[in-house]
C-alpha cells in the first residue's frame, strides 16, 4: 500500500504563539512527530492579534502575499507570514488580514465575547490557507484540520478546489475537540460560502441556526476521516460521523496519539487505493 508522504496541518492554535491548551499543544507537537516519522509537513494557523510578532520573529512572505479574497462582496487582502520553531525544525505559516486578525484576539475579545464576524474569519482563514498552498505548488496527501475555525476547509477542498493539482488527490481528516462556540453564525452565512464550485445543493444540510454542531457536521460531510481529539466531545457530532460510515480514530492518550494518528493517515489514504 502506498503511504501518504505529505501532510498539511490546518490548525487553530499552536504554542508558543498562543497560550497552552489541548489544541495548541497538539498543534505544536503532532506536526513535529509526523515529520520525525519521515513525512513532509506544512503547518498553518491564523495570525491572531495577540501573537507577538517581534518576540516570535514572524516576517511577511512577500511572494505569497498580496492576493485579495472576496467575502460578502468585499475585498480582503491576504497577508502571509512565517516563523520557525527551531527546536522542531518546523516552519509555521500564518494567515493574516487587517480586518479579521490584526489587533484582535482569538475567537473571543478582551471581555470574553465571541467576535461577531467569526464566521467570515473562518471563511477567510480556510480559503487563505488553500490559496497559499496552491502558490507553494505543494500537493499534500493528507490534510489534517484542527478546531472549528478550520471546519470549512473540507468543503472548499472537495468542491471549490477539487480540480486544483494541489488538492485533487488529497484526503481530509477532521479532528473534533471540546471547543464549542456559543453564538450561532449570521443567518446569511450559507450564502457567504458560495464560490465557484460550491452550489446551494452542496450545503443544503446546513440548517439554521448555524451553530457549532451544524458547522462540525458540515466538516464531517466533506472529510475522509474523523478523529475524536478531546476525551469529551459533542456526542451528536460523533454519532453523525459514525452514521456516515467515516473511518474514525477514537480518543487516544497524548503519549499514544502521534503513533495512532500516523497509522490513521495511512488507513484513510489507503481507502481508495486498495
Amino acid at each position: 500500500m502506498t503511504k501518504a508522504n505529505k501532510v498539511l496541518f490546518i490548525t487553530q492554535e499552536i504554542t508558543p504563539y498562543v497560550s497552552e491548551s489541548e489544541m495548541s499543544l497538539v498543534g505544536r507537537n503532532l506536526p513535529q512527530a509526523i515529520q520525525e516519522k519521515g513525512r513532509e509537513i506544512r503547518t498553518f494557523m491564523p495570525k491572531w492579534g495577540n501573537i507577538n510578532e517581534r518576540r516570535n520573529q514572524l516576517h511577511e512572505v512577500i511572494r505569497l502575499s498580496g492576493m485579495n479574497l472576496i467575502i460578502d462582496d468585499t475585498d480582503h487582502p491576504l497577508i502571509i507570514k512565517v516563523a520557525s520553531i527551531q527546536s522542531a525544525r518546523m516552519q509555521v505559516y500564518f494567515i493574516d488580514n487587517d480586518d479579521y486578525f490584526q489587533n484582535r484576539l482569538q475567537v473571543i475579545d478582551e471581555n470574553g465575547v465571541e467576535y461577531e464576524d467569526n464566521d467570515a474569519r473562518a471563511i477567510f482563514y480556510a480559503r487563505g490557507v488553500l490559496e497559499t498552498v496552491k502558490k507553494l505548488r505543494w500537493c499534500p496527501d493528507i490534510i489534517h484540520c484542527h478546531g472549528w475555525m478550520t471546519a470549512l476547509a473540507p468543503l472548499y477542498i472537495k468542491k471549490a478546489y477539487k480540480d486544483e493539482p494541489s488538492f485533487r488527490d488529497a484526503k481530509v481528516v477532521f479532528s473534533l475537540y471540546d471547543d464549542d462556540f456559543k453564538q450561532p453564525f449570521h443567518p446569511d452565512f450559507a450564502s457567504k460560502l458560495l464560490l465557484k464550485g460550491i452550489t446551494k445543493k452542496d450545503i443544503t444540510d446546513l440548517k439554521e441556526p448555524i451553530d457549532y454542531t451544524a458547522l462540525c457536521k458540515l466538516a464531517i460531510d466533506y472529510s475522509d476521516g474523523v478523529i475524536q481529539q478531546s476525551e469529551h466531545v459533542n456526542e451528536e457530532v460523533m454519532e453523525y460521523a459514525r452514521q456516515a460510515g467515516k473511518p474514525i480514530l477514537g480518543y487516544q492518550s497524548p503519549e499514544n496519539f502521534a503513533d495512532a494518528c500516523n497509522d490513521f493517515y495511512d488507513q484513510v489514504w489507503g481507502e481508495e487505493q486498495e
